[in-house]
């Protein structure tokens, strides 16, 4: 498979290399969010802060609770009917659909459930085997985290 380094993701967490594959023909202001706040390091060094097995990895909360995002606003939905399946990529958001800021969480197995009321944005290409491994809880206690997400064009 050929990746458009341009949208695409290298995330190293304490767990290993995730490469996530950006869908800007789904969700093109979701993927300009994540690639600026990559671009700016926002990422670098948070937590995965709600991992439910069987379900789904969430980060992108700089407090590592889920009450926080970015300085950025708050994005418009772009909800897409990309199904939320293994590997899928997606913003959480509150009960308001147009909430979504910096916050993502990581399909673990089938979760259906949550299609055309999430945005997806992406899919992991490589690494999932990581992602799997990661520490769950609600709240994790001594959580793992991102330790670098950058835009692989960046990466020369």
């Amino acid at each position: 498979m050929s990746l458009d380094p341009e949208n695409t993701l290298v995330m190293e967490t304490t767990k290993g290399k995730v490469v996530i594959k950006l869908r800007p023909d789904l969700a093109p202001n979701h993927v300009e969010r994540l690639k600026a706040l990559s671009r700016q390091g926002f990422y670098d060094g948070i937590v995965f802060h709600r991992v439910i097995d069987g379900f789904m990895a969430q980060v992108g909360c700089p407090h590592g609770t889920g009450t926080g995002g970015s300085d950025l606003p708050d994005l418009a939905q772009e909800f897409n009917a990309e199904p939320h399946v293994r590997g899928i990529c997606s913003m959480a958001r509150s009960q308001n659909p147009n909430s979504a800021n910096s916050q993502f969480f990581i399909v673990f197995d089938d979760s259906r459930f949550l299609d055309k009321q999430y945005t997806v944005w992406g899919q992991v290409v490589e690494g999932m085997e990581n992602v799997d491994i990661i520490k769950r809880g609600e709240p994790v206690r001594d959580p793992d985290s991102i330790v670098s997400m950058k835009v692989m064009a960046d990466l020369a």
